[in-house]
Protein backbone atom coordinates (compact mmCIF):
# COMPACT_ATOMS: atom_id res chain seq x y z
CA UNK A 1 0.00 0.00 0.00
CA UNK A 2 1.48 3.33 -1.09
CA UNK A 3 1.88 6.15 1.36
CA UNK A 4 -0.58 9.00 0.96
CA UNK A 5 1.04 12.18 -0.35
CA UNK A 6 1.24 14.83 2.32
CA UNK A 7 0.17 18.34 1.43
CA UNK A 8 3.05 20.74 2.03
CA UNK A 9 1.29 23.47 3.99
CA UNK A 10 1.51 24.96 7.45
CA UNK A 11 -0.18 22.82 10.09
CA UNK A 12 -2.60 25.04 12.01
CA UNK A 13 -3.28 22.67 14.87
CA UNK A 14 -0.65 23.06 17.64
CA UNK A 15 -0.62 19.49 18.93
CA UNK A 16 -0.54 18.00 15.43
CA UNK A 17 2.23 20.38 14.41
CA UNK A 18 4.31 19.48 17.48
CA UNK A 19 3.88 15.74 16.92
CA UNK A 20 4.81 16.14 13.25
CA UNK A 21 7.91 18.14 14.22
CA UNK A 22 9.19 15.45 16.58
CA UNK A 23 8.56 12.66 14.09
CA UNK A 24 10.16 14.49 11.18
CA UNK A 25 13.15 15.54 13.30
CA UNK A 26 13.94 11.95 14.20
CA UNK A 27 13.60 10.91 10.60
CA UNK A 28 15.86 13.74 9.40
CA UNK A 29 18.63 12.91 11.89
CA UNK A 30 18.39 9.24 10.95
CA UNK A 31 18.75 10.05 7.25
CA UNK A 32 21.77 12.31 7.90
CA UNK A 33 23.44 9.55 9.91
CA UNK A 34 22.80 7.01 7.12
CA UNK A 35 24.14 9.40 4.48
CA UNK A 36 27.33 10.06 6.46
CA UNK A 37 27.90 6.35 7.19
CA UNK A 38 27.07 4.89 3.77
CA UNK A 39 28.73 7.55 1.60
CA UNK A 40 31.51 8.66 3.98
CA UNK A 41 30.69 12.36 3.66
CA UNK A 42 30.95 15.03 6.38
CA UNK A 43 27.51 16.07 7.58
CA UNK A 44 25.96 17.77 10.58
CA UNK A 45 22.60 19.03 11.78
CA UNK A 46 21.48 22.04 13.84
CA UNK A 47 17.74 22.12 14.51
CA UNK A 48 16.07 24.97 16.41
CA UNK A 49 12.46 24.87 17.47
CA UNK A 50 9.98 26.77 19.62
CA UNK A 51 9.27 23.64 21.59
CA UNK A 52 12.79 23.29 23.08
CA UNK A 53 15.17 25.86 24.56
CA UNK A 54 18.37 24.26 23.20
CA UNK A 55 18.89 23.22 19.60
CA UNK A 56 19.33 19.61 18.56
CA UNK A 57 22.93 19.01 17.49
CA UNK A 58 24.18 16.06 15.47
CA UNK A 59 26.63 14.38 15.71
CA UNK A 60 28.29 16.57 18.38
CA UNK A 61 29.29 20.23 18.93
CA UNK A 62 32.88 19.50 17.82
CA UNK A 63 31.63 17.61 14.75
CA UNK A 64 29.38 20.52 13.83
CA UNK A 65 32.24 23.03 14.22
CA UNK A 66 34.51 20.87 12.02
CA UNK A 67 31.95 20.65 9.20
CA UNK A 68 31.17 24.37 9.38
CA UNK A 69 34.87 25.25 9.28
CA UNK A 70 35.32 23.02 6.22
CA UNK A 71 32.38 24.74 4.57
CA UNK A 72 33.72 28.24 5.27
CA UNK A 73 37.10 27.35 3.76
CA UNK A 74 35.43 26.74 0.42
CA UNK A 75 35.24 29.56 -2.20
CA UNK A 76 32.16 31.76 -2.00
CA UNK A 77 30.92 30.63 -5.40
CA UNK A 78 31.07 27.01 -4.29
CA UNK A 79 29.36 27.80 -1.01
CA UNK A 80 26.26 29.24 -2.63
CA UNK A 81 26.09 27.00 -5.70
CA UNK A 82 23.64 24.52 -4.15
CA UNK A 83 22.33 26.65 -1.32
CA UNK A 84 18.58 27.12 -1.04
CA UNK A 85 16.47 29.37 1.08
CA UNK A 86 12.73 29.61 1.36
CA UNK A 87 12.41 32.15 -1.44
CA UNK A 88 14.57 30.21 -3.88
CA UNK A 89 12.74 27.00 -3.10
CA UNK A 90 9.34 28.59 -3.71
CA UNK A 91 10.49 30.19 -6.95
CA UNK A 92 11.64 26.84 -8.30
CA UNK A 93 8.35 25.24 -7.30
CA UNK A 94 6.45 28.00 -9.12
CA UNK A 95 8.53 27.53 -12.29
CA UNK A 96 7.92 23.77 -12.25
CA UNK A 97 4.21 24.32 -11.69
CA UNK A 98 4.04 26.69 -14.68
CA UNK A 99 5.85 24.18 -16.90
CA UNK A 100 3.48 21.42 -15.83
CA UNK A 101 0.47 23.65 -16.46
CA UNK A 102 1.77 24.53 -19.92
CA UNK A 103 2.27 20.86 -20.76
CA UNK A 104 -1.23 19.95 -19.59
CA UNK A 105 -2.77 22.78 -21.60
CA UNK A 106 -0.96 21.59 -24.71
CA UNK A 107 -2.17 18.01 -24.20
CA UNK A 108 -5.74 19.19 -23.66
CA UNK A 109 -5.58 21.36 -26.77
CA UNK A 110 -4.33 18.46 -28.88
CA UNK A 111 -7.13 16.24 -27.59
CA UNK A 112 -9.72 18.92 -28.34
CA UNK A 113 -8.45 19.50 -31.88
CA UNK A 114 -8.23 15.74 -32.45
CA UNK A 115 -11.87 15.41 -31.48
CA UNK A 116 -12.81 18.14 -33.98
CA UNK A 117 -10.73 16.44 -36.69
CA UNK A 118 -12.46 13.09 -36.21
CA UNK A 119 -15.85 14.80 -36.18
CA UNK A 120 -15.11 16.41 -39.55
CA UNK A 121 -14.45 12.94 -40.97
CA UNK A 122 -18.05 12.04 -40.16
CA UNK A 123 -19.32 15.02 -42.18
CA UNK A 124 -19.54 17.72 -39.54
CA UNK A 125 -18.83 21.18 -41.04
CA UNK A 126 -16.09 23.47 -39.79
CA UNK A 127 -18.45 26.31 -39.04
CA UNK A 128 -17.85 28.17 -35.80
CA UNK A 129 -14.06 27.69 -35.79
CA UNK A 130 -11.87 30.75 -35.64
CA UNK A 131 -8.51 31.22 -37.33
CA UNK A 132 -6.57 29.85 -34.34
CA UNK A 133 -8.67 26.68 -34.30
CA UNK A 134 -8.21 26.22 -38.05
CA UNK A 135 -4.46 26.70 -37.77
CA UNK A 136 -4.26 24.16 -34.95
CA UNK A 137 -6.42 21.75 -36.96
CA UNK A 138 -4.18 22.11 -40.01
CA UNK A 139 -1.07 21.57 -37.90
CA UNK A 140 -2.54 18.42 -36.35
CA UNK A 141 -3.53 17.05 -39.77
CA UNK A 142 -0.01 17.67 -41.08
CA UNK A 143 1.46 15.86 -38.09
CA UNK A 144 -0.82 12.86 -38.62
CA UNK A 145 0.00 12.73 -42.33
CA UNK A 146 3.71 12.92 -41.50
CA UNK A 147 3.43 10.07 -39.01
CA UNK A 148 1.51 7.95 -41.53
CA UNK A 149 4.17 8.63 -44.17
CA UNK A 150 6.92 7.55 -41.80
CA UNK A 151 5.03 4.37 -40.90
CA UNK A 152 4.46 3.54 -44.58
CA UNK A 153 8.15 4.13 -45.34
CA UNK A 154 9.21 1.95 -42.42
CA UNK A 155 6.82 -0.81 -43.52
CA UNK A 156 8.13 -0.70 -47.09
CA UNK A 157 11.73 -0.94 -45.90
CA UNK A 158 10.77 -3.87 -43.70
CA UNK A 159 9.05 -5.67 -46.60
CA UNK A 160 12.01 -4.96 -48.90
CA UNK A 161 14.46 -6.35 -46.36
CA UNK A 162 12.26 -9.43 -45.90
CA UNK A 163 12.10 -9.93 -49.67
CA UNK A 164 15.89 -9.72 -49.94
CA UNK A 165 16.27 -12.25 -47.15
CA UNK A 166 13.88 -14.65 -48.86
CA UNK A 167 15.70 -14.21 -52.18
CA UNK A 168 19.05 -14.88 -50.50
CA UNK A 169 17.66 -18.00 -48.80
CA UNK A 170 16.29 -19.22 -52.14
CA UNK A 171 19.71 -18.77 -53.76
CA UNK A 172 21.37 -20.62 -50.90
CA UNK A 173 18.87 -23.48 -51.26
CA UNK A 174 19.52 -23.68 -55.01
CA UNK A 175 23.26 -23.86 -54.44
CA UNK A 176 22.78 -26.52 -51.76
CA UNK A 177 20.56 -28.65 -54.03
CA UNK A 178 22.86 -28.27 -57.05
CA UNK A 179 26.02 -29.15 -55.13
CA UNK A 180 25.43 -32.97 -55.04
CA UNK A 181 24.65 -33.06 -58.77
CA UNK A 182 27.78 -31.08 -59.55
CA UNK A 183 29.84 -33.46 -57.45
CA UNK A 184 28.50 -36.41 -59.40
CA UNK A 185 29.32 -34.90 -62.80
CA UNK A 186 33.07 -35.76 -62.85
CA UNK A 187 32.40 -39.44 -62.15
CA UNK A 188 29.79 -39.65 -64.87
CA UNK A 189 32.06 -37.80 -67.27
CA UNK A 190 34.77 -40.28 -66.44
CA UNK A 191 32.43 -43.16 -67.12
CA UNK A 192 31.53 -41.76 -70.51
CA UNK A 193 35.19 -41.14 -71.15
CA UNK A 194 35.94 -44.81 -70.52
CA UNK A 195 33.13 -45.88 -72.83
CA UNK A 196 34.37 -43.60 -75.56
CA UNK A 197 37.91 -44.85 -75.19
CA UNK A 198 36.71 -48.46 -75.47
CA UNK A 199 34.61 -47.66 -78.52
CA UNK A 200 37.26 -45.53 -80.18
CA UNK A 201 38.94 -48.40 -82.16
CA UNK A 202 35.61 -49.52 -83.58
CA UNK A 203 34.74 -45.98 -84.54
CA UNK A 204 38.11 -45.51 -86.20
CA UNK A 205 37.59 -48.73 -88.25
CA UNK A 206 34.17 -47.54 -89.29
CA UNK A 207 35.49 -44.17 -90.37
CA UNK A 208 38.38 -45.75 -92.33
CA UNK A 209 36.10 -48.11 -94.35
CA UNK A 210 34.24 -46.25 -97.15
CA UNK A 211 30.50 -46.80 -97.10
CA UNK A 212 28.96 -48.86 -99.83
CA UNK A 213 25.51 -48.74 -101.27
CA UNK A 214 24.36 -51.92 -99.54
CA UNK A 215 25.21 -50.54 -96.09
CA UNK A 216 22.61 -47.84 -96.32
CA UNK A 217 19.84 -50.20 -97.48
CA UNK A 218 17.68 -52.20 -95.18
CA UNK A 219 17.10 -55.93 -95.90
CA UNK A 220 13.40 -55.39 -96.61
CA UNK A 221 13.93 -52.43 -98.91
CA UNK A 222 13.87 -53.42 -102.65
CA UNK A 223 16.76 -52.45 -104.84
CA UNK A 224 16.20 -49.71 -107.36
CA UNK A 225 14.87 -46.18 -107.32
CA UNK A 226 11.26 -46.72 -108.28
CA UNK A 227 8.37 -48.82 -107.18
CA UNK A 228 7.91 -52.24 -108.72
CA UNK A 229 6.20 -51.99 -112.12
CA UNK A 230 6.27 -48.17 -112.06
CA UNK A 231 8.24 -45.39 -113.61
CA UNK A 232 11.64 -44.73 -112.30
CA UNK A 233 11.81 -41.66 -110.05
CA UNK A 234 15.01 -39.93 -109.10
CA UNK A 235 15.42 -39.59 -105.32
CA UNK A 236 16.96 -36.12 -105.65
CA UNK A 237 18.23 -33.78 -108.28
CA UNK A 238 16.63 -32.98 -111.60
CA UNK A 239 15.94 -35.56 -114.33
CA UNK A 240 16.98 -33.04 -116.92
CA UNK A 241 20.51 -32.97 -115.46
CA UNK A 242 21.77 -36.62 -115.36
CA UNK A 243 25.32 -35.38 -115.00
CA UNK A 244 24.79 -35.38 -111.24
CA UNK A 245 24.60 -39.15 -111.24
CA UNK A 246 27.86 -39.51 -113.16
CA UNK A 247 29.60 -37.51 -110.46
CA UNK A 248 28.25 -39.70 -107.69
CA UNK A 249 30.75 -42.03 -105.92
CA UNK A 250 28.46 -45.03 -106.48
CA UNK A 251 29.25 -45.00 -110.22
CA UNK A 252 33.02 -45.00 -109.86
Amino acid sequence: MTRKEVKLAYIANDSTRKATFKKRKRGLIKKISELSTLCDVPACALIYSQYESLPDIWPSPSGVQRVIAQFRNMPEMEQGRKMFNQETFLRQRIVKAHEQLKRLRKENREKEVSRVMFQTLTGRPLQGLNMIDLNDLGWLIDQNVKELGEKIKSKREELLAQSKREELLAQINEVTVAAPNAAALPARAGDHGMDLSMQQPAMENTMQRPPCFSDVMTPQEPMGFGAAGGDEVLPFGDQNHPAFWHNSPFFH
